[in-house]
């Protein structure tokens, strides 16, 4: 069984098209206009083992941010249809990544309820057209259009680059972790019956 997906949004502001196959190996073109969030998109991919594609068309003459938030949406309703209902599946991932002078952590649990939490704080300013706290907006438009429990923490660091990729890269980990399959679990890992 594959588990795939592909979801289209357009809205006035953003046109946005994403596939996403999990149990992949970081496949797939990531296009959305602003070159650094498309360099953190392929981490994602390549972390979390997702064979993830990623166009977008947004309104980047106000500013990156409807771009990352509806690429956000997206990539976690992609993520919600590819994992049905979540039989199988670990549940649970964690991981903290070191990058340079940089570590964040993740906590992921495929809970069906979607709650972002981030803590610590990134340098104020932009690389390369990303505002930096539009990676806090990105995650969250993921776990909550994915039904994540997500916990991310930025526990180190003084270049914003090397903390918004520990934190993509944690996060990557964490949510692969989850999502993969435990071939002892018989049904859905939950003593309700259900993550919904």
């Amino acid at each position: 069984m594959t588990r795939a997906a592909e979801i289209k949004r357009r809205t006035a502001e953003t046109d946005v098209q994403v596939s996403v196959t999990l149990d992949g190996v970081g496949a797939g073109e990531r296009r959305t206009g602003v070159g650094f969030f498309d360099h953190m998109l392929d981490l994602l991919a390549r972390h979390g083992r997702l064979d993830l594609a990623v166009t977008a068309n947004g309104d980047l003459q106000s500013g990156a941010h409807h771009t990352v938030e509806d690429v956000g949406i997206c990539i976690g309703q992609a993520l919600d249809q590819t994992l049905g209902d979540r039989a199988g599946i670990a549940r649970y991932g964690h991981s903290t990544v070191p990058m340079d002078e940089a570590r964040a952590s993740c906590a992921v649990d495929v809970s069906g309820r979607g709650l972002c939490v981030f803590e610590g704080s990134l340098p104020p300013g932009a690389t390369a057209g990303f505002e930096h706290d539009l990676i806090e907006e990105f995650f969250r438009a993921l776990a909550l259009n994915a039904k994540l429990t997500m916990h991310l923490t930025v526990e180190a660091g003084t270049n914003a680059h090397h903390m918004i990729e520990a934190t993509v890269k944690a996060a990557a980990r964490a949510l692969r972790t989850a999502v993969a399959l435990d071939h002892t679990e018989q049904g859905v890992p939950s003593t309700k019956g259900t993550l919904s």
